[in-house]
């Protein structure tokens, strides 16, 4: 299959290979939540929830000089056509549990919440047909929610991917494209500090090949970055013009 138009230069679902999926975010989505957020990377959509910080009740898990972070995803009954679901807990979802919490971990100030928990929970839902992009959704709703709920962080965490099909770097692979087997990359960056705290990879590449794919990633990383801003920007002018009212 040519999975890029060798005439036009175009993908199969219309995207130049640089070009991202329409990606679209909505923060406070779930009332009784400290902070929420909802994420959309094409087809894949994700719920992010944040509790807390609050005091962690078992005092064996506490950590006197800073925050413990909680991070659980969960697939929606009614993300995928199948009928039979994971149970909770599989070994998808510890992995991309851990991910999230690693990522997460990185970019916030977790020192200045000493003894207390802050619990980041992201249900994931899959909308018309299965797509790609899981913890990079994933990712990037937790940023939102984590912004929404107030929790101090050092930088804004955001994540992509990126592909090699056709002998071309592609980036925000769909799922068609990531069906076909090629290499992929997924990033996460906190993106002032330009500091890398993701990367995976799950076939080798070769060095100044996989450089380009990893640098198309980045580039989608800034991306995200700079929509989440706009969100989080807009949303304190409405709180602002409320209080103004």
């Amino acid at each position: 299959m040519e999975y890029v138009n060798s005439l036009t230069g175009f993908r199969l679902d219309g995207r130049r290979p640089n070009e991202m999926r329409q990606i679209r975010g909505e923060i406070g989505v779930v009332a009784k939540a400290d902070g929420s957020a909802l994420f959309e990377m094409g087809n894949t959509k994700v719920i992010a929830t944040v509790y807390g910080p609050r005091e962690v009740q078992n005092k064996n898990q506490q950590i006197h000089d800073q925050a413990l972070v909680r991070c659980e995803y969960s697939m929606a009954n009614f993300s995928t056509g199948d009928r039979a679901r994971k149970p909770k807990g599989d070994r998808r979802s510890i992995e991309i549990s851990l991910v999230i919490r690693q990522t997460m971990e990185a970019s916030i100030l977790t020192h200045l919440m000493p003894r207390s928990q802050a619990r980041t929970d992201t249900s994931l839902a899959f909308l018309l047909k299965r797509n790609y992009g899981t913890r990079s959704a994933c990712i990037n709703a937790a940023t939102l929610a984590l912004a929404d709920a107030g929790i101090p962080m050092r930088d804004l965490v955001t994540s992509c991917s990126s592909g090699y099909l056709c002998s071309t770097p592609l980036l925000d692979l769909n799922y068609v494209e990531d069906a076909a087997g090629g290499p992929d990359v997924t990033v996460g960056i906190l993106v002032k500090m330009d500091k890398l705290t993701l990367l995976q990879m799950d076939a080798k590449l070769p060095m100044e090949i996989f450089e380009n794919v990893m640098q198309l990633a980045i580039e989608g990383c800034k991306a995200v970055a700079q929509y989440i801003r706009e969100i989080l920007l807009e949303n304190t002018k409405q709180l602002e013009y409320m209080r103004g009212s």
